[in-house]
Parts: C-alpha cells; structure tokens; sequence
C-alpha cells in the first residue's frame, strides 16, 4: 500500500500573493522509476499550488479525482503525494512556468514559448503520451486552432499528444463524470500502446 501524506492547512491570503509568478518544479522520473507513460501538462501553477509546491493543489481541482477515476491510480491520491506518479510512470508540468490566479492571465507568447519548451521536454524524456490539460492552451502552445479534445493527429517523435478538458473547479464545461471518461479514454490508449 502507498503511503498516505499528512494534510497541511490552507495557504494564507499573503502566502498567495507571495506565491504571483513563482515557478514550480515538474513531476519527473529519477532513477529507478519506470518509463514515462503519461506527462500530463497543466496550463500553469495557480496561486494554491505555487505555494504549496503541488501540482493541482487549489481545492476544488478535479484532476487528482480525475486521475483515480480512469485507472491512473490506485486510489485517489492528494496533491502532497504528487512524488508518487513517477513510480507509476506518470509525470507533470505545466506549458507556461510562471504562477497566476488565473491562466487567462497568461498571453499567447508565454503560451507559445510554453510549447518549445515542451518540444524539447518531450525530445528528452521520450514520454508514450503528452496530455495537456486545456485545450486552449494546446491550441495556441502548438500552433493548432482547430483542435478538439482528445487525441491529436499530430506527434511528437515517438509521443503521442493528447488534449484534456482543463480539471479546474472554475471549469464549469465538465462534469467530474465527463471528466472521468476523458482520461478513461486516454488510459485506454495507454493501455493499447
């Protein structure tokens, strides 16, 4: 059984805005851990996750839940256990670096740079898929304005790239069931490939 995280108290208002702007580290694998299945892509850090360096940490996220729902986990992990998906070949991190309230606070050409960034994230780590999280992300990080949620045409070497709704609770577009069935989906690929 994996080991359960201690839960902290909620960030202060000055945590926050003391958080504006900072980076937060990806999710990656180290030595020992094995390939790299999924690197899902949030848009950017918000406030919450910024200042508790975890990734999908403001309440309400629907990621974690999302993540348990399809298979990705064996039960519903918490933000703090983040450092437990590369042991499950699954990583994270984000098109654009830098810590916003909101993602609408980022422009396109941090959304664009996000992107080269990715290219040569994946190029390295050689990933099975990309998800990102946000479909207007992936739109303007990857040049592709018509995409669609879900699987993309387009590859990146050997990775598939993939489009997920956004977890955010502000995201009012999807259902926790809907957005169970969207990464239920790309687990089947996984699984497939």
């Amino acid at each position: 059984m994996l080991p359960r995280a201690d839960k902290r108290s909620a960030p202060s208002p000055d945590d926050l805005e003391a958080a504006r702007d900072r980076l937060l580290p990806d999710v990656l694998p180290g030595p020992g851990d094995p390939p790299l299945r999924v690197l899902f892509c949030g848009i950017n850090p918000g406030l919450v996750s910024a200042a508790t360096g975890h990734h999908f940490a403001r309440p309400g996220n629907r990621f974690w839940p999302a993540l348990h729902a399809a298979g990705f986990t064996p039960r519903r992990f918490t933000p703090a256990e983040q450092d437990l998906l590369p042991g499950l070949g699954l990583g994270i991190t984000n098109v654009a670096p830098r810590a916003t309230a909101r993602a609408d606070e980022l422009d396109d050409a941090e959304l664009v740079a996000g992107g080269e960034r990715l290219r040569a994230l994946v190029a390295e780590l050689r990933p099975g898929w990309l998800a990102v999280v946000g479909i207007g992300a992936y739109r303007v990080a990857f040049a592709d304005r018509k995409a669609m949620a879900g699987r993309q045409e387009r590859r990146l070497g050997d990775t598939g790239l993939w489009v997920l709704p956004n977890p955010s609770g502000l995201n009012a577009h999807h259902t926790p069931a809907s957005l169970a069935a969207a990464f239920a989906a790309l687990r089947g690929a996984v699984d497939a490939r």
